[in-house]
């Protein structure tokens, strides 16, 4: 289970995660630059940790490492309400309280989510190609992968 990234992990992640490409310290430096005064050691020193914790790989580039993500915020996210849940001593009563927390747009991407999860794989065969909640819960939005936003897919719709 992972813990929570830190306020600086947080930031950096959320810049590979927006990004989804490999990137440098300097590149996250510069970003980082624009909110805050930071040194390039302290990146580098935070982008080594997240890679010696497993959240991203890196691959040496000339003299420099380029970093990716290991896996997507909404999985980090995932993850991260799983534990929750699973550490309540009444998973149904912290379902029930989580689920008050929703905006009925979370509601509904939860229920499209949960048809996708119990959906008959003769009933995909059969859907034309490109509609329904298959395809609506699995593409998200772009606000919604950068924010990890949400509900249980993570979306904010």
């Amino acid at each position: 289970m992972p813990r929570q990234l830190g306020e600086l992990e947080d930031a950096v992640m959320t810049r590979i995660w927006q990004w989804n490409r490999p990137v440098t310290v300097r590149e996250v430096l510069e970003d980082l630059q624009q909110e805050r005064s930071i040194a390039y050691t302290t990146v580098m020193t935070v982008m080594d940790n997240l890679h010696q914790k497993g959240w991203v790989r890196r691959e040496v580039e000339g003299r420099a490492y380029r970093y990716t993500a290991v896996s997507t915020r909404a999985a980090y996210s995932a993850a991260l309400m799983n534990e929750g849940w699973s550490k309540s001593d009444n998973p149904a009563a912290a379902l029930v309280a989580f689920f008050g927390m929703m905006s009925p747009e979370q509601r509904q991407a939860l229920r499209d989510a949960i048809r996708v999860v119990q959906r008959d794989p003769a009933e995909e065969a059969r859907e034309p190609e490109g509609e329904g909640p298959s395809r609506r819960a699995a593409e998200g939005s772009p606000e919604q992968d950068a924010e990890g936003a949400g509900g249980a897919d993570g979306a904010g719709r």
